[in-house]
């Protein structure tokens, strides 16, 4: 079973542009809405690779319903604190003739201590009978930082697994409980490690000192320079693959759900390796409101190339 927490879900509104104006009118010339957010990408993703997954946190009442049609859909299980009020809503506004998204990201209801604490039970609970727990996704206002390091602990206990992809405070604090695995960016790694990271054996030094601090696995993606992971012992790269985009949206969630599936069957780091950036990269040549295909990844990771550092 890979868990993953969603504390703060959101409605992905995303809107098509021709060409976006700034300070001018727009027409827009399509619009979706789904059901979203880190931890939910990540439960879809490994759903569509084969996994058992689940999705917890909170749900507020309205946008609801958007969230339990999708994950039951996709034959994930949703089990949420339930609260009052309304799911925030992210606009995604595509420009198409740069083929860019443009971002807008709401906050979010801010958290209750009550609603923490059951959630928190709730992901001990969760954590008896999961392989993997997932900690993702951006935390609700007034939610303590070092809340993923709470949880993370929680899970240790019961002997399962935690990944890791937060940043900045929520990152370094969260590496205070030692997870199996991290997936930052570039960026997030440069906050953690406090200097621009300009080449990928910059970047793999700071992926060993992450693993010097009591991280077992760092997986690193580096944008157009493809990704990295590091073990301690063994450290690989690998450029990617070019496909035609059709939306980077939950990319780095997919890859997420790729290791967790990789590393639960047993894989070796370059197995679940693959595997993590295989589905990334079929998260990328898929519209977003469709499932990853299986034979896609498939396909991916067998094209996929593969070199030694260091």
């Amino acid at each position: 079973m890979i868990t993953s927490t969603s504390l703060n879900p959101s409605i992905d509104r995303t809107v098509a542009l021709e060409r976006l104006e700034i300070g001018g009118l727009n027409r827009i010339a399509a619009q979706t809405d789904v059901a979203a957010g880190k931890g939910v990408n990540v439960a879809l993703a490994a759903a569509a690779l084969g996994e058992r997954a689940a999705c917890i946190g909170l749900m507020y009442r309205e946008g609801a319903q958007l969230f339990e049609r999708r994950l039951a859909g996709a034959g994930v299980e949703g089990d949420f604190v339930r609260c009052e009020g309304a799911v925030r809503v992210n606009m995604k506004l595509f420009d198409r003739s740069r083929g860019e998204i443009t971002e807008l990201n709401a906050p979010g209801v801010p958290a209750q201590e009550a609603q923490l604490d059951a959630v928190r039970e709730l992901a001990l609970r969760r954590a008896r009978g999961s392989d993997f727990l997932v900690l993702t996704g951006s935390l609700p206002p007034l939610c303590p930082a070092d809340f993923y390091k709470r949880l993370a602990l929680d899970a240790a206990v019961e002997g399962c697994r935690v990944i890791l992809d937060a940043d900045g405070e929520r990152l370094r604090l969260g590496i205070e409980a030692k997870p199996f695995l991290i997936k930052p960016n570039r960026s997030e790694l440069e906050m953690l490690a406090g200097r621009e990271l300009r080449t990928a054996v910059e970047v793999l030094e700071a992926a060993l000192g992450c693993v010097r601090a009591g991280v077992g696995v760092v997986a690193v993606s580096m944008g157009a320079q493809g990704a990295l992971i590091t073990d301690g012992e063994t450290a690989l790269r690998t450029p990617g693959l070019r496909v035609e985009v059709r939306s980077t949206v939950a990319a780095g969630d997919s890859m997420i759900a790729g290791l967790a599936a990789g590393f639960r069957r047993g894989f070796s780091l370059e197995e679940a390796f693959r595997l993590g950036v295989a589905a990334a990269t079929a998260r990328c040549a898929t519209p977003p409101e469709q499932g990853i295909p299986p034979e896609l990844v498939e396909r991916c990771a067998g094209e996929l190339k593969m070199e030694k550092m260091g």
